[in-house]
């Protein structure tokens, strides 16, 4: 099998990030807002963020979007 496109595989985790980061924000929000400095949240916020893209979202969404991938 080929690889897709990397416009749809950009598309793909646009469509993961925005509601997982959304998500992640209106759960820990308030929490998230008292790391400081900046890159320690940000640390954060991607240690939670980039596990759940990788392992879940990401496989969900090439399984439900395989046929337009493949194309």
């Amino acid at each position: 099998m080929k690889s897709p496109k990397k416009w749809k595989m950009a598309i793909v985790i646009w469509l993961a990030i925005y509601p997982l980061i959304t998500t992640i924000f209106a759960l820990l929000g308030k929490h998230l807002i008292l790391i400081e400095p900046l890159p320690l949240r940000t640390l954060v916020i991607t240690a939670i963020a980039v596990p759940i893209m990788v392992f879940i979202l990401i496989p969900i969404l090439q399984k439900l979007l395989h046929n337009w991938l493949s194309k």
